[in-house]
This record gives C-alpha cells, sequence and structure tokens, in this order.
C-alpha cells in the first residue's frame, strides 16, 4: 500500500490538497491499487509480440498531400502582439 509520505509527495506534485485524513485513505486505497494494476501490466511478457500500429489487417488509405488553404501567415502574425522573423513572441514562463 502507498505510504502517507508518499501520497503526501504525490498530493504536492499534482497540487491536490486532501481535505481530511478519511479523504488521504481513500486516495491512498485506489492509488495502490491503480499502481498494482500497473505493476500487473508491466510484469506482462511481451518478448514475443509483434509492435502493430492497428489491430486491423490491412493497408491504411492515404489522400493525396495538397495544399488546401492559402498562407496566411502575414495576417495571423499581423493580428499578434509580438513576433520576429515570422516567429510569435511570448513572455518568459520559466526561469
Amino acid at each position: 500500500m502507498l505510504e502517507q509520505q508518499e501520497l503526501a509527495q504525490l498530493a504536492g506534485l499534482t497540487q491536490l490538497r486532501l481535505p481530511d485524513e478519511a479523504a488521504a485513505t481513500t486516495y491512498r486505497q485506489n492509488l495502490s491499487v491503480l499502481i498494482q494494476l500497473a505493476e500487473t501490466i508491466t510484469s506482462a511478457d511481451t518478448n514475443d509480440t509483434e509492435p502493430l500500429i492497428s489491430p486491423l489487417d490491412m493497408t491504411q488509405r492515404l489522400r493525396a498531400d495538397v495544399v488546401s488553404e492559402e498562407n496566411r501567415r502575414e495576417l495571423y502574425q499581423s493580428l499578434a502582439p509580438a513576433t520576429e522573423d515570422g516567429l510569435y513572441l511570448v513572455p518568459k514562463v520559466l526561469d
């Protein structure tokens, strides 16, 4: 079962507030079940399993690669608050 300290760390990472001990216990139990399920899935032997794109044995139909819209880059960038060399400038979010 998930330890209280691990739950507190996960709650901090996910920015969840646990209102009381009963809620924390419920979260711990539910997360423990999910972790056990994930461990079961990762322990499955997949050595002889071929990777596949689709479960259907068929060829994907492809459409022609043609331009369907006109280039409106200049229009879109004229509406932006700040651009430079064709790129959108945005405020710095992370230090």
